[in-house]
């Protein structure tokens, strides 16, 4: 329903007298299936957006090529148009007029008459749970309800593909399951649904297929399972920070967290070692019932003595840190 090869976009960003070239998306390739939900996961700043911007013919690429459900994005963008629904992270409802009016006003934008316009606004009121406060101004809604409406007014016109900006930024866990309940019902009902997102437990849980995004290139691409399972083995976690009144300083973490990493460097059983930003240790073993004592001696013997030692098999968090070489927050 999506492809992309080698999709770029660079900006010109202005310093003083200087004028220097920003690469914003290096060469993306994607291939997104007909009735899934693709997930694009990367941190603020990685190109996420921008993609999806040229995708929904808002920006123009550089250089390479797209096309969604057959009509090539350059050449016909008009016809992309048609086949896409679009909600932006802000979304798009005005403040002083009703959910009904806006869906209106929306169909008859996309050329449908008076009489169709209303019927589908009304059939969108049903269909994303919004009758209670239909006809009350947008300014009263919830987070959560601006998010359904955002929703119905990028597929009232009954597109092929949902491209989704966020959509779950700001909201409450509540909410956010919601929202998740619906971009799943759409996908059961055929629609290709197209997601950018920075969180990790929404990529994991909502999308089929996910892409890591990094510094404008797609780093890593599959299923949350396939992803997880690249990183075979277990993951330890090692923590040396102390809460309460005997808390240590960062400073003694640092110095902690240097000597653990020096003893557990050149262990037979040591996969990879990272030192996350929260003050400890992630070691990556291929069996962590095994490797645990071994790492307590090894520490033991250093004068490290742990606070938290967890073992955990790989999260969709440890994919990102394994791709990108730091952690999603």
């Amino acid at each position: 329903m999506i492809e992309t090869k080698g999709l770029r976009k660079s900006y010109q960003t202005r310093q003083g007298r200087q004028t220097t070239s920003v690469d914003a998306v290096r060469g993306v390739d994607l291939h997104v299936a007909e009735g899934e939900i693709f997930g694009l996961l990367g941190p603020n700043g990685a190109g996420k957006t921008t993609t999806l911007r040229m995708l929904a013919t808002l920006i123009r690429p550089d250089a390479g090529q797209a096309s969604i459900d057959g009509a090539d994005l350059r050449a016909e963008p008009a016809a992309v148009r048609r086949r896409i629904g679009y909600v932006a992270q802000g979304g798009a409802a005005a403040e002083v007029v009703t959910a009904r009016e806006e869906l209106v006003l929306q169909a008859r934008v996309h050329g449908f008459g008076k009489a169709e316009a209303r019927t589908r606004a009304e059939a969108m009121i049903g269909s994303f749970g919004l009758a209670d406060y239909a006809d009350r101004q947008c300014r009263t809604y919830s987070g959560g309800q601006r998010r359904r409406l955002d929703i119905a007014l990028g597929v009232i016109h009954g597109p092929k593909v949902l491209v989704l900006d966020e959509p779950t930024s700001g909201l409450d866990p509540q909410s956010r399951a919601g929202m998740w309940e619906e971009v799943r019902r759409l996908r059961d009902e055929g629609m290709t649904v197209f997601i950018t997102t920075h969180y990790l437990e929404e990529a994991d849980a909502l999308c089929d297929r996910i892409a890591i995004i990094d510094h404008g290139e797609i780093v890593a691409e599959g299923t949350s399972e396939e992803l997880k399972r690249e990183l075979s083995g277990d993951v330890i976690i090692v923590g040396l920070e102390r809460a309460g009144s005997g808390a240590r300083t960062e400073q003694e973490t640092a110095q902690r967290a240097a000597t653990a990493q020096k003893v557990l460097a050149d262990q037979p059983y040591l996969r990879k070692l990272e030192l996350p930003a929260e003050g400890g240790l992630r070691v990556y073993v291929d069996t962590g019932t095994t490797a645990i004592p071994l790492i307590l001696r090894a520490l033991e013997g250093a004068g490290v003595e742990p606070e938290l030692v967890q073992l955990q098999r790989p999260s969709l968090d440890d994919v990102f840190l394994a791709k990108t070489g730091r952690t999603l927050g």
